[in-house]
């Protein structure tokens, strides 16, 4: 049993699912839309919330925090440009998972992750 076990395993290990958040992150900052699974959005949009609470003041050590993050110094710089003006005066609600129906290929739920 997993009580008092916060957060989605997605049956990776503890590295291979910080390289996955990681990732979605990054296609999101530079895409704005993704589509993936509903699972996978539902475990990254709190992770992304609080990168965009980051950035949206911009300070060395919010970018430190956020390229600890990110890994990607054109995402984290990307992120910083559009964060504070876009997100200034909003308090949360800055991703939206939409759901799009089965996968054709084994059914599994999907879903696209944007940002507001």
């Amino acid at each position: 049993m997993r009580h008092r076990h916060a957060g989605k395993l997605l049956g990776r290990s503890y590295e291979h699912r910080k390289a996955l958040y990681r990732n979605l992150m990054i296609a999101l900052i530079e895409h704005r839309k993704i589509t993936t699974t509903m699972a996978k959005a539902r475990a990254v949009q709190p992770e992304m919330e609080r990168l965009i609470t980051i950035a949206r003041e911009d300070t060395p050590h919010a970018r430190r925090m956020a390229l600890s993050k990110l890994a990607s110094k054109d995402a984290m710089r990307k992120l910083f440009t559009f964060a504070p003006q876009d997100y200034g005066g909003r308090n949360g609600g800055y991703t939206r998972i939409t759901k799009l129906g089965p996968r054709r290929g084994d059914g599994a739920e999907m879903a696209m992750i944007e940002l507001v």
